[in-house]
């Protein structure tokens, strides 16, 4: 892995240049797998990165550029506007040689236009694309239909909902996972030698336990512990109580988007859950004074709605749609009053967990495959098929619409 300025964060620092220094992601960029074919035929169409954060959206999106020789554009939706996506598409347009179709024709510069070898389309990374509304990804769609830029987005959200169809149905959708405590621990080794420090093996442990699948946490955390503590030039350990210190200091720059994105969104929902109305008004308070996006909550309190309560108050699954189209149509500031509301329904609401039984029978399905259905409950479009006992009305008892090998199994208790 490379090496750069000391005065970029770790994590940027030691960032991969080659598919062979990433770690990670093997069923994405392992020797003929889809990323790595798409690198090294050099076939690039748009596509959207859907992952948590820290398991490397934008590292993949630049090897992708560099593999393929292409011009890189990056942005973030968190702060880019219209203004930001026109100034690339215009300097995209000039780079590739495109001429104004309106414009008075010049036979010069269509020869020369018809001479030169045309630049592949560079890529537009547009990392948390879900934080586009639809206006802006749909100012998009044109380019990308002509080919003038190939997007690839990245998003820690699910893009069914929060990507246009239109952009959508243009871009093939890969799925990113969490980095395993292994990769992490590969990762932080590196980050660690960079820094000129050392760490012991529980050290070492607490750090990749501590990421959660994300690389950037324990790189943020293993950095700031440097700057705390190995002061000189020479190599220095970092001990175990030295982390857990450092994870405790106001100096630890917490990402939004990253660890405090889901740690407050956990004590939300473990708030709500324990039926402490007060501490999930808090929760709720710390993610919209952080700006986080409305919907995010909102789909997060449907979630719970029927995770949560479920059939000890189906109400609550339909107040949680209700607040979820209100924050569509209201945003902020106002939809937090129906946020507050949802909140509160949602935590002083009797509580089930009814709804899991699902999981079992998922378990059931993944162990035994698809068993064969019992012909009285199967279609029956012809008379042979009847005949044959196909969908046959005999009013089966509760006890035997379950396949043979199934049979007297309950899920729901």
């Amino acid at each position: 892995m490379p090496t750069k300025s000391g005065s970029q964060p770790l994590a940027d620092r030691i960032r991969p240049t080659s598919l062979d220094e990433f770690v990670g992601q093997k069923h994405l960029v392992g020797v003929g797998k889809p990323l790595y074919q798409v690198i090294h035929q050099n076939k690039v169409r748009s596509m959207l990165f859907w992952g948590p954060p820290g398991v490397g959206k934008t590292t993949l999106a630049r090897l992708i550029a560099v593999g393929t020789g292409r011009a890189f554009y990056e942005l973030s939706a968190v702060s880019a506007g219209k203004d930001d996506l026109r100034a690339i598409i215009e300097r995209a347009r000039r780079e590739s040689g495109y001429r104004d179709p309106n414009a008075a024709p010049d036979l010069f510069s269509l020869i020369e236009q018809s001479q030169a070898q045309k630049p592949p389309a560079p890529i537009l990374f547009l990392d948390e694309i879900h934080r586009f509304n639809k206006a802006q990804q749909d100012f998009l769609l044109p380019y990308v239909e002509d080919g003038t830029i190939v997007l690839i987005g990245a998003t820690t959200e699910n893009p069914s909902f929060e990507v246009i169809s239109a952009l959508l149905s243009r871009s093939q959708v890969f799925l990113l996972e969490s980095l395993s405590v292994d990769e992490i621990k590969q990762i932080v080794a590196h980050g660690a030698h960079v820094l000129n420090v050392s760490l012991d093996d529980t050290a070492l442990d607490f750090l990749a336990q501590y990421a959660n699948g994300d690389a950037r946490l324990s790189l943020n955390l293993l950095e700031t512990a440097a700057e705390l503590y190995a002061t000189n030039d020479d190599a220095h350990t970092l001990a175990l109580e030295q982390l857990r210190e450092t994870l405790q200091s106001k100096h630890l720059r917490y990402d939004k988007q990253a660890d405090e994105h889901y740690n407050t969104i956990s004590a939300f929902i473990k708030s709500m859950r324990a039926s402490n109305i007060d501490a999930a008004l808090y929760y709720l308070a710390r993610m919209v004074d952080a700006g986080e996006d409305p919907k995010f909550i909102a789909r997060r309190i449907v979630i719970f709605a029927s995770e949560d309560i479920g059939l000890a108050d189906s109400n609550a699954l339909t107040i949680a749609n209700d607040v979820f189209r209100a924050v569509e149509i209201i945003g902020y500031p106002e939809c937090v009053w129906n946020l507050s509301h949802g909140v509160i329904y949602m935590a002083n609401a009797p509580k089930s967990r009814a709804t899991e039984a699902i999981y079992a029978a998922l378990d059931d399905v993944k162990q035994t495959g698809n068993l064969s259905i019992p012909l009285k409950l199967r279609n029956a479009p012809t008379k042979l098929m009847k005949d044959l006992g196909y969908g046959r009305d005999d009013s089966p008892s509760d006890d035997n619409l379950l396949p043979d090998t199934l049979k007297g199994k309950h899920y729901y208790k």
